[in-house]
């Protein structure tokens, strides 16, 4: 048996680091959305597939026979062409998906499906912390009149991709500490988050709590019909069955 684990979050370290003590066939796949990536201790590949037709060529040519996707909960157009080409060739395929945040005591939370949604929310004149990624900025366009910073790990390779932004620089994990000074040093009035889940990433929220600040949380788009897994040991559990 040989693995593709499709990587891109906290989860697939962790998995990546048990199939090597597991000594378990795996390759790592990442799409490339971050420039420098952090090492895997497996074979690592950088990079699109080029498209459906790429993927599957690509599974056969490397000999794959599972697919465990441990890709970010919001890379719905990913996990959704995964799991319809591994149903096509007969081939066992699992999403990892963390647990999403709840809103707790203290929080104010307004839900909202999409980003085009943020303007009916977000008043005019307002300071926004967008930690949702430069993958989706210019769907925050719809936000004219207000301040935007977004934060990113790599430095941009262009200017902000509309007027009213700026881009902050910084590589995680952030402490709750951090993010609260950050906050008040930019006067921030919003926060923009897409519903990720994980602790290292709650910071900003736990953040947000602390100094009273309205959250815009985008909700989760659907899972795919496949099986899903919550965590690391789940996935390394479900390897062993294979």
């Amino acid at each position: 048996m040989t693995l593709l684990l499709l990587a891109g979050t906290g989860e697939a370290q962790e998995i990546a680091r048990g199939l090597a003590a597991l000594g378990s066939p795996a390759i790592a796949s990442l799409a490339g959305a971050t420039r420098s990536p952090r090492g895997f201790p497996l074979p690592l590949r950088v990079g699109g597939f080029g498209g459906a037709e790429g993927f599957g060529t690509y599974l056969e040519a490397e000999g794959i026979t599972a697919v465990l996707d441990a890709t970010h909960p919001f890379a719905a157009r990913i996990s959704a062409r995964t799991h319809a080409i591994c149903t096509k060739h007969h081939m066992p395929y699992a999403q990892i998906l963390r647990p999403p945040w709840l809103p707790g005591p203290g929080d104010r939370w307004t839900l909202i499906n999409a980003e085009e949604e943020a303007p009916a929310h977000i008043p005019e004149g307002a300071t926004v912390f967008l930690a949702t990624g430069r993958q989706t900025l210019e769907r925050f366009a719809c936000l004219t009149g207000r301040r935007l910073y977004c934060r990113q790990i790599d430095p941009p390779e262009g200017p902000f991709p509309f007027e009213g932004g700026e881009f902050l620089i910084g590589r995680p994990p952030f402490s709750t500490t951090d993010e609260i000074a950050l906050f008040k040093r930019l006067r921030i009035d919003w926060l923009v988050v897409k519903n990720a889940g994980g602790a290292p990433s709650a910071t900003k929220l736990e953040a947000a709590r602390a100094l009273g600040l309205p959250v815009l949380m985008i909700n989760r788009p659907a899972p795919t019909p496949g099986p899903v897994l919550h965590n690391a040991e789940e996935a390394l559990e479900w390897v062993r069955s294979l």
